[in-house]
């Protein structure tokens, strides 16, 4: 058991518990929570993972200062520490080499993994070179606590008690509780993400596409697209996808503050989704009945053919180079019996295909269970049926 992480992850919740209950929350301090709540979890998104782990974009030593001490209020390891887990995910996912292995359930991948002591030989091999020669990363990592109590402790509580008096809810809202939603909301994308919704880009590992997920995790819910494309700076593309830290990247670009963002071309990221959408069709293609295969079917003459007809009173007719047994579809078929009959023995293919009426889809696929051989040779052109 990994007692400091059981301790922290347990005793939070009952102390916010406690506090919403006892503690009077002032609408300042309300809204210094949201703000420090979502600083603190931009610090993961934004930070630790699309800048460190992920380097899907470049930004300056100001900016990394901020998003270094953003992410210790989160208080979820160090940057080498998250970004060394993280980069093992990505690579091993859905292995016993993945540090929050979805397939072992989603109270593991969202806090399971966290209670127990990691066995480092058993977590996959990554290069964290990068990190490791990363000033502000090595830094941070070396003042981690000092830095987590200053940024998840000290001034949440003293920002809120010297500008308003309210030390106690600066403590126990900006301090605890919402620590607490920082949590919930960043493991969802180890959990929920790899559980809930669309498999848009691909099916082969577990994240998923949702809407929700990404509401509550801060713009990280498009997992799939972010799993077949990690190094994009972006985890949602559609106007109506929501995704906030792709959007202060963004505009922080625009102020030099980062710069270098990386993105997949269009053409890329449409033909992960066709390739997918194709997978799709295949599987359920492959559930209904197209009639027989060419390799299954007999090959007949002309002749053949026509003997079955006249010899054999076969109701027999060739479209596209193939033989259709319409006997039983005589009295079905929407032009009248009358035509099919006319047609017994002839090759209707300019008919069947515009000269008379284009058929639909639904006809020729219809036909394709009445397919009954393939025709060789030509058909006689006294036996082609004329438009009419």
């Amino acid at each position: 058991v990994n007692w400091v992480h059981l301790i922290l992850l347990t005793t939070t919740p009952l102390i916010s518990i406690g506090a919403f209950i006892y503690v009077p929350m002032q609408f300042n301090t309300m809204m210094f929570a949201l703000f420090w709540y979502l600083l603190t979890g931009f610090g993961i998104t934004v930070g630790y993972h699309r800048y460190w782990s992920h380097r899907s974009y470049e930004a300056t030593v100001p900016y990394q200062i901020v998003l270094a001490l953003a992410g210790a209020g989160a208080v979820e390891g160090s940057i080498r520490w998250w970004s060394r887990g993280h980069r093992a995910h990505h690579r091993y996912t859905d292995t016993s080499k993945d540090p929050y292995n979805a397939r072992k359930g989603i109270f593991w991948s969202h806090l399971g993994w966290l209670l127990v002591k990691t066995d480092y030989s058993t977590v996959g091999r990554v290069d964290i070179s990068d990190l490791n020669s990363d000033p502000v990363v090595m830094w941070q990592h070396k003042y981690y606590v000092p830095l987590v109590l200053l940024m998840s402790v000290i001034l949440p509580t003293v920002i809120p008690g010297i500008f308003w008096g309210d030390y106690m809810g600066g403590y126990f809202f900006a301090g605890i509780a919402r620590l607490v939603f920082v949590h919930h909301a960043t493991f969802c994308v180890n959990s929920l993400a790899h559980w809930a919704g669309e498999t848009t880009f691909d099916d082969r590992h577990s994240p998923r596409d949702h809407f929700f997920t990404a509401l509550i995790t801060f713009g990280e819910g498009y997992h799939n697209f972010h799993h077949e494309f990690p190094s994009d700076y972006r985890n949602a593309l559609g106007l109506f996808q929501y995704d906030p830290s792709k959007w202060i990247i963004y505009l922080a670009s625009l102020t030099g503050l980062t710069y270098g963002l990386h993105t997949f071309t269009t053409n890329e990221i449409e033909k992960g989704k066709l390739t997918m959408a194709q997978k799709v069709i295949d599987r359920k293609r492959a559930k209904l009945l197209w009639g027989p295969k060419d390799e299954d079917l007999p090959r007949y003459t002309f002749a053949t053919f026509q003997r079955m007809c006249t010899e054999q009173h076969r109701s027999l007719i060739v479209i596209d180079g193939n033989v259709y047994d319409v006997e039983h579809f005589m009295d079905q078929h929407p032009g009248g019996r009358g035509f099919l009959k006319a047609s017994i023995g002839k090759d209707v293919s300019t008919s069947f295909n515009g000269g008379v009426y284009d058929h639909h889809n639904a006809a020729r696929n219809l036909a394709s269970m009445m397919r009954i051989a393939i025709l060789d040779g030509n058909v006689p052109l006294q036996f082609v049926a004329k438009e009419e």
